[in-house]
């Protein structure tokens, strides 16, 4: 089903039966049928759905919010499925960008929240290394220069096309396949520190982590069990940020103890 919600339209998959729900939350640049296998699993044990984030979505061909958004309109826009569709208070299966608005829906509207499973969870930054800062202000300086070319009016399409260029060369695998609008929603995105969020979460939280993660090190994960009250963490030995499809039947073995039987 397509809603439209905070001026975006927004595609549910929706399924299953009962008093208990679900929401499945996917990562950055995926679809809800990341999230696949864990939907047709709980389906047959309660009510599931599953978003479609705008700008993500399937195939990649998902509309674009009305506007740049942050993880803020993302957790108004997931808190106003909730509500639309009777789920409170739903359980919350989240993957990477995912758990980044669950941390923040969970933290804002504890009682539209049940138990949660986070998987791959982002929201705390990486420190930034010398070799880092170093790229980035190499990078500002020259696109600073592009932008002083465009003021000068005179070298046509030149400045933008320098632009691109420095995107594609500096700019993470992730940012570079981006709209111009959907760069300014992820550059809104990853500057937002959830961390001191954490502790406000009610939700009993099943952090499930791959110990070779490297998008969201393992260490993330075991300060997330360390802040939220009632944490426990999974890790899975040689798998990486998508330990959940790696090992997905004992993922979702862990889920049902979880979800289904409170264990």
């Amino acid at each position: 089903m397509r809603l439209e919600i905070c001026g975006a339209q927004v595609d549910v998959t929706f399924g299953g039966e009962g008093q208990r729900a679900a929401l499945l939350l996917h990562g950055w640049g995926c679809s809800a049928q990341m999230m696949s296998t864990v939907f047709a699993y709980l389906e047959k044990h309660m009510r599931v759905a599953a978003i479609d984030f705008p700008g993500h979505g399937k195939q990649g061909k998902a509309l674009p919010p009305p506007k740049p958004w942050g993880v803020e309109e993302y957790m108004e826009m997931t808190a106003e499925v909730i509500r639309r569709l009777d789920l409170a208070p739903c359980d919350i299966v989240a993957h990477s960008f995912g758990c980044r608005v669950a941390i923040l829906l969970a933290s804002t509207y504890p009682e539209l929240v049940g138990r949660m499973i986070f998987t791959g969870a982002a929201g705390i930054p990486k420190p930034a290394t010398g070799k880092a800062t170093a790229k980035h202000t190499l990078y500002k300086g020259l696109r600073g220069a592009m932008n002083a070319l465009d003021k000068a009016h005179i070298f046509g399409d030149l400045p933008e096309k320098g632009r691109e260029a420095l995107v594609q060369k500096f700019g993470s695998p992730d940012y570079r396949v981006l709209t111009p609008d959907m760069r300014k929603t992820f550059n809104k995105v990853i500057g937002l520190d959830l961390t001191d969020r954490l502790d406000k979460i009610q939700a009993s939280t099943l952090l499930y982590w791959g110990a070779q993660d490297t998008e969201t090190p393992l260490w993330m994960g075991q300060l997330m069990e360390e802040k939220i009250p009632d944490a426990g963490l999974v890790v899975e030995e040689g798998c990486g940020h998508f330990a959940y499809l790696e090992q997905n039947a004992k993922f979702l073995r862990i889920t049902g103890s979880f979800l289904l039987e409170g264990r």
